[in-house]
């Protein structure tokens, strides 16, 4: 619980245009994610979960494990949006 409230402490610290790149990206992986679209357009969906991944794994890049763990969920996000395609 306490690495969600850093978390959330630390998304509100963050500039603007980092908390529209977050907030876009997991609205758009919700949606295009739903078996209601196209798989093009769930591959999209893949792809901007994995955009949100990427950003935080830099975001907390001095965290090794935390980042380690987001590049993972990246990479399995691209791997499924590819496989998708």
């Amino acid at each position: 619980m306490q690495r969600f409230k850093y978390m959330y402490k630390q998304f509100l610290k963050e500039p603007l245009w980092f908390k529209i790149l977050v907030l876009t990206t997991l609205i758009i992986s919700i949606v295009f994610s739903s078996s209601g679209f196209s798989p093009n357009m769930q591959s999209l969906g893949k792809i901007a979960a994995a955009i949100f991944f990427c950003t935080y794994a830099i975001q907390f890049r001095r965290q090794v494990k935390l980042s380690g763990a987001f590049y993972v969920l990246a990479g399995l996000c691209l791997y499924v949006a590819w496989d998708r395609l």
